[in-house]
């Protein structure tokens, strides 16, 4: 026992201890669960939002994990990654949460998850210097009262915090909608089609009652099977009426004896007076033929439609009576902006010329107007942000027609007199296009490369960095925007101003002479560009455009008189200018909302109604760190110091430590040891001389 207590005590059970030190330290790592989250999005920490909804459910939610084992690089990380994540719901949520994770190595385990509607997916890997396929699990189904949610084809990290709190804040919303109705409420599911389509052929035709049918039972089920299903063909008086209602797809049609048809498509789900209008239509393919698109995600497109129609969600101002985008129109208009925005926010479309903003609105959008508004249209719109409400002003400088294939299209500036109301406010929008060097770049067969410098690419050094709205953001494309100056509303010492998005530097202005043939644009000298700002964001408290309220034509003999104008915010509000309404179009938002603008987009609606704690959260795990080297030489520099000079740089540090930390050794050693019989080590690795231990001794 001695013995052992002097090797303990002696320099020779150092290298031991230090191994068993190490050793404990994991197991108590491993059971204790503890991170710190170093990097600067937060990726791997949760957000106040997320902590916030798991700390107060209220009825038991279920997280059941379906994740294949032994999965291939970055597969594996994201595995990690997202049971990680889960740990940290887990040691935040009230006793009403529980994660469980299912081993997919037993077959009752697959049995499960096919139950809640999950598939295989198939990745690839790469073994013993081949590639192949592999079939594997990797989905989540939450579960809460009698719905369930599913999500499926978890591939990467981005966006899935994002993801499952929104579920579940979903779930938690529709649950208590559908547990309020009564049992004589149905929410009705009502294909239109018109039987005359089966004459044409059209791939997919024949397997679009099957599939909306199966869509539907499996809906139903985790809806309490409060949703019924019909199947309508309606007569030609009858399908214009449906058009106009709806919005749904028409179809028309010449016979060869000169006689015309007209035919419907579309699903509709309804609950009251509110409907949603499920994406699916007829679609011309890349060689020639038609189908049906949106079966293949029918499921996950009417589970979203429902969300929208039932939930409780945050209701939006939408101006219309000017030409405003169409909300109806996903092809022309902003039906992608508004299933975008759908699963929380719901528009409520407004004729100012008819109708008051109601005072529970917390938000409006003036979407693309082409007319004038009046001064009472102004008026009402002056005072909701009088009274602390937020408007979001996407604002076209000229409208384009006349244009076909040989020809250009005359551009006319718009003159919609919303520039009274935002020159008081500081901002200006000019009438032109912001042309930038940094742009979107398409291959056309014809003409090989072209650059539509009137479509900027904004990389993360154009964004501001700061702001919810941008942060982690990069690579958004912009189109036909006009510049915007808020060189006035920064002296306000009232507002503070935040430049979003502006252009490269090796960027100009177009306002005279518009033509948008790329092959008809040239930059300017080098000296005349220079960077413009594209979007602003004002946030405080803002003075009044009008000095009363506008005269009313309607004249009275009463002798009272009210006064009711607000000179001042009487509390802060938000006003958001772009310089185009073509980012909320289908030109440049997609239909599953992933691409960098649809997030620019859902961000700002998000900040705009006060759930900035989204924004960053919907961007976790963004990689928008671009090269902006763009000839051969330095693109080539900058591959090779990355592959390269990074490890070696790693290399010269560690030899530089690994030398200093010796000489610090050498030093202490000949300090207060220089006669210790170990020397001999330090003779033998260099690190003292025999002339300095000589020294040392004497």
């Amino acid at each position: 026992m001695k013995k052992i207590i002097t090797w303990l005590k002696s320099p020779a059970s150092d290298f031991v201890l230090f191994i068993i030190l190490i050793i404990l330290a994991n197991l108590v790592g491993s059971r204790a669960f503890k991170r710190f989250d170093l990097t600067a999005p937060k990726s791997y920490s949760l957000s106040p939002a997320s902590r916030q909804l798991v700390k107060n459910i209220q009825e038991p939610l279920a997280v059941n994990v379906f994740f294949s084992s032994n999965l291939p690089a970055p597969y594996n990380a994201t595995a990690q990654y997202v049971k990680d994540l889960l740990d940290e719901y887990a040691g935040t949520a009230n006793k009403n949460f529980s994660c469980k994770f299912f081993d997919m190595d037993k077959t009752e385990s697959s049995t499960t998850a096919s139950g809640y509607g999950l598939r295989q997916i198939q990745i690839q890997q790469v073994a013993n210097n081949e590639v192949g396929f592999k079939n594997v699990w990797m989905g989540i189904a939450v579960v809460y009262g009698d719905r369930i949610e599913t999500l499926d084809n978890l591939t990467t990290s981005s966006g899935f915090e994002y993801k499952l709190t929104t579920t579940i804040s979903k779930m938690i919303a529709a649950t208590d909608t559908l547990a309020g109705l009564s049992k004589n409420d149905k929410i009705k599911l009502t294909l239109y089609v018109s039987d005359k389509l089966s004459d044409f052929d059209i791939s997919g035709f024949d397997k679009l009652d099957s599939s909306v049918s199966a869509a539907f039972e499996a809906i139903n089920k985790k809806n309490m099977n409060r949703i019924e299903y019909e199947r309508q063909d309606p007569d030609e008086g009858t399908t214009p009426l449906l058009i106009q209602k709806y919005g749904i797809q028409g179809i028309n049609w010449q016979d060869k004896d000169g006689s015309t048809g007209t035919a419907v498509l579309g699903l509709v789900l309804e609950y009251k007076d509110k409907f949603r209008l499920v994406p699916i239509a007829l679609q011309r393919s890349l060689f020639g033929g038609y189908g049906i698109a949106g079966l293949d995600s029918l499921q996950d497109s009417i589970s979203e439609s429902l969300q929208s129609l039932v939930s409780r969600s945050t209701e939006i101002g939408y101006v219309t009576g000017h030409g405003e985008a169409d909300l109806n129109d996903s092809r022309q208009g902003a039906g992608l902006f508004s299933n975008l925005v759908s699963d929380l926010y719901s528009f409520k479309k407004l004729d100012l010329s008819k109708d008051d903003i109601p005072s529970g609105l917390v938000s409006l959008i003036i979407n693309g107007p082409k007319s004038k508004f009046s001064d009472s249209e102004l008026y009402k719109i002056d005072q909701f942000i009088m009274k602390g409400g937020n408007v979001m002003f996407f604002i076209d400088p000229f409208n384009a027609t006349g244009g076909n294939q040989y020809q250009q299209p005359q551009f006319t500036p718009i003159d919609t007199g919303l520039e009274k109301l935002l020159n008081k406010y500081g901002v200006k929008t000019d009438k032109n296009y912001v042309m930038d060097e940094n742009c979107y770049t398409t291959i056309q067969q014809n003409y090989g490369k072209l650059d539509l410098m009137w479509a900027p690419l904004l990389q993360k050094r154009n964004l501001d960095q700061q702001s919810p709205v941008t942060k982690n953001l990069g690579n958004i494309i912009f189109l036909q925007n006009s510049s915007i100056d808020a060189a006035a509303a920064q002296k306000d010492k009232n507002v503070k101003v935040t430049i979003l998005a502006k252009s490269s530097p090796k960027s100009w202005i177009q306002d005279k002479n518009i033509n948008l043939n790329p092959m008809m644009i040239a930059p300017p000298a080098k000296e005349e560009e220079s960077s413009h700002d594209l979007a602003v964001l004002l946030e405080g408290k803002f003075n009044s455009a009008f000095n009363s309220e506008p005269a009313s034509t309607n004249k009275t003999d009463s002798t009272l008189t009210m006064q009711s104008h607000i000179a001042k915010s009487t509390q802060p509000g938000k006003i958001f200018v772009i310089g185009s309404s073509a980012v909320t179009s289908a030109q440049l938002i997609d239909q599953d909302g992933k691409e960098p603008i649809s997030l620019f987009i859902r961000n700002v609606v998000d900040y705009m109604n006060g759930a900035s704690e989204f924004c960053t959260m919907r961007t976790k795990g963004l990689s928008v760190d671009t090269l902006y080297a763009k000839n051969g030489p330095a693109v080539a520099a900058a591959t090779y110091f990355n592959e390269y000079g990074i490890p070696l740089i790693i290399v010269i540090a560690g030899l530089i430590a690994w030398k200093l930390h010796s000489n610090r050794r050498r030093r202490i050693h000949e300090f207060y040891n220089p006669n210790d019989d170990r020397d001999g080590m330090y003779k033998k690795t260099g690190i003292i001389s025999n002339t300095d231990s000589e020294e040392g001794k004497k």
